[in-house]
C-alpha cells in the first residue's frame, strides 16, 4: 500500500489514526447550498468540488496555462494559488509549489483508493480541489495537484495593452 503524507506549512500534519471523513463538524466561512451549486457549476465542476471527483489527466483548461494572474475557487471565489507558483509537473493537472497565502487552503487525510494521501480543500468553503504531495520543487518541496475544474483564473492586466 502506498502512503503519501505531507507536512504542510500551516501545521496540518496527517495522522493514520483518523478516518477520511471526520465526524467533527466542518466550520467554513461560506456555507454552500448543494442545489444552488448544481445550477451554478458545470457537472464536472460539481463532481470535482462536491463529490471529490477528478478530471482526466491533460484535459483540464489550466494544465498548460502560463499567463500571469491568480487562481480562485470556482465555488466561493477565494484566492487559492498564484501563477508564479505554478509549474509543469508532467502529472497532467495544474501543479503549484505553494498556496497563495497562509490559510487559503486546508489539508485533510484521504484514505481512498487504497492509500493515504493529503486532500486539499478551499479554506473558505471546503470545496475539494485535489491533493498535495511532497515531490515538488526545492523551494517548498510540495506539489499541489489541482483540478482545473475547481479553479477560476483571473489574469493580470498588462500595461499598455
Amino acid at each position: 500500500m502506498f502512503r503519501y503524507i505531507v507536512d504542510l506549512p500551516d501545521g496540518g500534519k496527517p495522522t493514520p489514526k483518523r478516518k477520511f471523513r471526520s465526524t467533527e463538524p466542518e466550520n467554513y466561512e461560506v456555507k454552500v447550498d448543494k442545489e444552488e451549486l448544481k445550477q451554478k457549476l458545470t457537472p464536472l465542476q460539481y463532481s470535482c468540488t462536491q463529490e471529490k471527483g477528478t478530471e482526466r489527466a491533460f484535459a483540464g483548461e489550466y494544465t498548460d496555462l502560463k499567463d500571469d494572474g491568480n487562481f480562485y475557487c470556482v465555488v466561493c471565489d477565494n484566492i487559492l494559488f498564484k501563477s508564479g507558483d505554478k509549474f509543469d509537473s508532467g502529472s497532467g493537472w495544474p501543479s503549484f509549489s505553494d498556496m497563495a497565502g497562509q490559510g487559503t487552503v486546508k489539508s485533510k487525510e484521504d484514505y481512498s483508493h487504497g492509500m493515504l494521501r493529503t486532500e486539499v480543500v478551499c479554506a473558505k468553503c471546503g470545496a475539494h480541489l485535489g491533493h498535495v504531495f511532497n515531490d515538488g520543487p526545492k523551494t517548498t518541496g510540495l506539489r499541489y495537484c489541482i483540478n482545473s475544474a475547481c479553479l477560476n483564473f483571473k489574469g493580470e492586466a498588462k500595461p499598455g495593452l
